[in-house]
C-alpha cells in the first residue's frame, strides 16, 4: 500500500515546497505576467480607440472631400455656363458690329453709285448740250445765209414769243 498512500513527509515536503513556489511565482512572475496582460489589453484598447477615431475621421474627411468635389463640380459647371453665355453674347456683338459695318458699307456703296450715276447723267447732259449747240449752229448757219430764211425764222421767233407777260 506505500504505493498509493503518500507517506506524511513527503506529503509536507511537496506541499511546502508547492507553497514556496507558489509564493515566489506569486511575488515574481504573476504580478509581472497580470502587469504585461493588463497593459497589453490597455493597449489594445487604446488602439481600438485610436482606429475608432481614425475610422470617423477618415468618415469625415470623406464626406468632405465629396462635399468639396461637389462644390467644385457646381462652381465648374457655373463657370462653363458663365462662359458661355459670355461667348454667346460676344458672338451677338460681333454679328451685331458687323451687320451694321456691313450695313453702312453697302449704304456708302449706294451713295457712291447714285453719286456716279448722277455725275455721269450731267456728264451726258453736257455732252448732249454741246453736241445740240454745235449741230444747232451749224444748222442755223447753213440756214441762215440766205435773207429770206433768216426772215422766216425771225417771224417765226416773233410769233412764239408772248408779249403779254412783259
Amino acid at each position: 500500500m506505500d504505493l498509493i498512500t503518500p507517506a506524511v513527509g513527503l506529503v509536507f515536503w511537496t506541499s511546502l515546497v508547492f507553497i514556496v513556489l507558489w509564493v515566489l511565482l506569486g511575488k515574481f512572475a504573476w504580478g509581472p505576467i497580470t502587469k504585461a496582460i493588463k497593459d497589453r489589453e490597455s493597449s489594445i484598447e487604446e488602439s481600438l480607440r485610436a482606429a475608432e477615431i481614425a475610422r470617423e475621421e477618415m468618415q469625415q474627411l470623406t464626406a468632405n472631400n465629396e462635399k468639396l468635389l461637389q462644390e467644385a463640380k457646381n462652381e465648374r459647371a457655373s463657370i462653363i455656363e458663365q462662359a458661355n453665355k459670355s461667348a454667346k453674347g460676344i458672338i451677338a456683338e460681333a454679328e451685331a458690329k458687323a451687320n451694321e459695318k456691313s450695313a453702312q458699307l453697302l449704304e456708302k456703296a449706294h451713295a457712291a453709285i447714285e453719286a456716279e450715276k448722277k455725275s455721269a447723267i450731267a456728264d451726258m447732259r453736257k455732252e448732249a448740250v454741246s453736241l445740240s449747240v454745235d449741230i444747232a449752229e451749224k444748222l442755223l448757219r447753213k440756214e441762215l445765209s440766205q435773207k429770206p430764211s433768216q426772215d422766216a425764222l425771225l417771224a417765226e421767233y416773233v410769233k412764239d414769243v408772248d408779249l403779254t407777260n412783259l
